[in-house]
């Protein structure tokens, strides 16, 4: 039985909150021991950070994936009091990727931002990312956090184009700490000191400098990107090809440049809370969000013929060992550097 007329029908059109710029954070915590006993806590400084920090008044989406009942309550809360705008919950694991399709599916804002739980945003972080995109046109991918040997991963696009540039070369590490924080954040002992000596960079014609490469834990993409993801879903939790078909592919398929800015923006924090995680969340200054419209971004083309040629053949090419070592030498490493790059054995 139908009573009544329902108020949405007439013709009335969809009015949201003008927003240009969404998070999206896969969560994860099925209970709260062990390997997850800090976990909650952690994406607590993920998040607050993101809204402490924030340039744009941006959207945030959270994908509970098979959290406890006690961390959806939670969650609930932040959502109940604006701290996020889109609560996804999902009562079994469906993995990383999958989680992250359940928004990227049907996204409408111009920037996208995917990042881990577990990363702390400092200040300016926003902008950063922003300055990246502005100065490099084709940057399709850009990481808050430079990190080391990523300068060949899915970056054919950018050594066919500036191979014999002098914008693109290598160049010394801006922020060695933060480098070797990421590395503890790993599990690492220390950052080995042939691995934080030179870092591969490109310069654009205003001079802004960027970091070849892009991680997965945290990156900002453009939203076209997107549209080349595969139909269907992942078959893996976390792990297999899953974040290369999604999260890597589509950016050069779109003929973008995955990239990160030069300057160290955020932390990869790991899953053990240390008390200077705290401080630094602490010190981050409060800011005062506003729209900020980022359609004048250039968008990006999808062009297999030149994913073909850059990712299969250009690829190949280029990381044959005796060329390789001439092209790092020519981009400004040392002899001993370029034995480190190429020949070392870790």
């Amino acid at each position: 039985m139908r009573k009544g007329y329902n108020p949405t029908k007439g013709g009335k059109l969809v009015v949201k909150e003008p927003c240009d710029h969404r998070v999206i954070i896969p969560l994860h915590i099925p209970h709260e021991n062990d390997y997850f006993k800090d976990a909650y806590k952690i994406f607590e400084l993920c998040l607050f950070s993101i809204l402490k920090t924030a340039s744009s008044k941006l959207k945030i989406s959270i994908i509970s994936n098979k959290c406890s009942q006690e961390v959806n309550q939670r969650l609930i809360k932040l959502y109940d009091s604006h701290n996020i705008d889109e609560l996804i919950i999902e009562r079994e694991g469906i993995g990383k990727i999958n989680s992250l399709l359940k928004a990227l599916r049907t996204i409408e804002e111009r920037l996208v931002t995917i990042t881990d739980a577990d990363v702390l945003f400092l200040d300016r972080w926003e902008d950063e990312v922003v300055q990246v995109f502005k100065s490099f046109p084709k940057a399709g991918a850009v990481c808050p956090v430079p990190v080391y040997r990523k300068h060949l991963d899915l970056t054919a696009n950018i050594w066919s184009k500036y191979l014999f540039s002098s914008k693109l070369k290598f160049r010394a590490v801006k922020d060695v700490d933060a480098l070797e924080n990421f590395a503890q954040s790993l599990g690492w002992t220390h950052l080995p000191e042939e691995f934080g000596d030179s870092i591969g960079t490109l310069k654009a014609k205003d001079n802004t400098i960027a970091v070849l490469g892009c991680s997965h834990f945290v990156a900002t993409y453009k939203s076209e990107v997107f549209k080349a993801l595969p139909k269907d879903n992942s078959a893996y939790l976390i792990d297999g090809d899953s974040e290369f078909l999604y999260m890597d592919k589509p950016v050069v398929v779109s003929d973008g440049y995955r990239l990160s800015t030069y300057t160290n923006n955020a932390y990869h924090l790991g899953n053990v809370f240390e008390p200077w995680m705290q401080d630094r969340f602490d010190s981050l200054k409060e800011r005062q969000q506003h729209f900020i419209d980022y359609s004048r971004l250039n968008r990006l083309k999808k062009s297999r013929v030149k994913y073909f040629f850059t990712n299969k053949l250009f690829k190949r090419i280029i990381k044959i060992k005796p060329l390789l070592k001439i092209f790092l030498k020519n981009k400004g490493l040392t002899k001993i550097q370029v034995f480190n790059y190429v020949d070392r054995q870790y």
